[in-house]
């Protein structure tokens, strides 16, 4: 059933209530139309509780700004949600079209760092966050007393001579909660092997990020990814106020699952008795990245969930992790992104995964 107002209700119960069900949550798709923005694809979804969130077709059914209950979940960089035509492919121009928000799909056949991998080059984090989607759907539908909205859609990264990787993504919230569930299915849908990579870019911010807020997560091995980030470790999770001087960290956290296979990450903020809460199956999606970046304006932690390590393709074929589709295979990836709202909710959090 339908927890929603300090209660619960049936589907007759509430219908009898409302005019249509879009008058307490639903998925309605819009356009946006300002500056790089321009033509960009929208889906803006509310799931009833306080949880909103934005889809992006046109920038690999994303998802861009989101909040709960007016406060914002994420980081929002100054690019905006901008239009996937502006991909800038080489180097680090990905760059220019990061506009942060809840999630960004790096990959498909790169994921990480800029690298020259077999004498091609390859651009920071891949082209999944720049493919427009197809086979576009955003709807809700009964399920005996419980509502279940879902975006549904499908991107492709392909060229001929090289990789035709099909993703199928569904993300799902049901009414009255505030979470949602991502179901990806990636498929070589081409006629020859072909390298895959794929991270989840998660990007908490302010209000959840700042002066004491702090990461917990359920049991792993955290590891510096340089000697620029070697000294960060002892703090990498705890947090301060923004700093003029700072740079960069990122880290390496290897996941040991707990018994039901699953691990568990959290940024929050007790102050705010409020956190952002990721779960990961360690199967399909074995290490998390954890970008720490405490500047002012560039105020945000990344909470990554991925298949490989960040340090691009070369680093994962040389150390032999390099997932490799054959023709017709797929790979399937299930992450939960959710809020933990009050201070029992935290503890509980902290209580089981810590």
């Amino acid at each position: 059933m339908v927890h929603l107002y300090g209660r619960t209700w049936t589907r007759e119960e509430l219908l009898r209530r409302v005019g249509d069900i879009s008058q307490v949550g639903g998925a309605r798709p819009v356009v946006l139309d300002e500056g790089p923005e321009t033509g960009t694809r929208a889906i803006q979804v509310r799931s009833g509780s306080g949880l909103s969130f934005v889809v992006l077709p046109g920038r690999g059914l994303d998802i861009g700004s989101a909040d709960y209950r007016g406060a914002s979940l994420c980081w929002m960089s100054p690019t905006g949600e901008q239009h996937a035509a502006f991909y800038e492919p080489s180097g680090s121009g990905w760059l220019r079209g990061f506009y942060g928000g809840l999630m960004v799909t790096c990959g498909l056949s790169t994921a990480g760092w800029a690298d020259r991998d077999q004498g091609e080059d390859i651009s920071l984090h891949g082209r999944a966050s720049y493919l427009p989607a197809r086979n576009i759907s955003a709807d809700g539908e009964w399920e005996g007393d419980d509502y279940v909205i879902t975006v549904r859609g499908r991107t492709r990264e392909v060229v001929p001579y090289g990789e035709n990787l099909r993703l199928t993504r569904e993300i799902g919230v049901r009414l009255g909660e505030s979470r949602l569930m991502i179901h990806d299915r990636v498929e070589n849908v081409g006629h020859t092997p072909t390298p895959h990579m794929i991270a989840y870019h998660v990007n908490p911010g302010f209000p959840l990020l700042d002066d004491g807020s702090e990461l917990i997560f359920s049991r792993r091995v955290v590891t510096p990814v340089n000697d620029d980030s070697a000294p960060g470790l002892p703090e990498h999770a705890r947090f301060g106020a923004p700093d003029e001087s700072w740079r960069a960290q990122v880290f390496h956290h290897q996941i040991l699952p707990d018994r039901d296979g699953m691990a568990h990450t959290a940024m929050v903020n007790r102050r705010l008795n409020l956190g952002l809460y990721v779960r990961q199956r360690a199967e399909e999606l074995p290490w998390m990245w954890q970008w720490k970046q405490t500047g002012p304006g560039l105020y945000v932690v990344g909470m990554e969930p991925a298949n490989c390590q960040g340090l691009g393709r070369r680093h994962e074929r040389e150390r032999g992790a390099l997932r490799i589709l054959a023709a017709g295979e797929s790979q399937e990836y299930h992450v939960e992104i959710g809020v933990l709202d009050g201070a029992e909710a935290i503890a509980a959090f902290a209580d089981l995964y810590t």
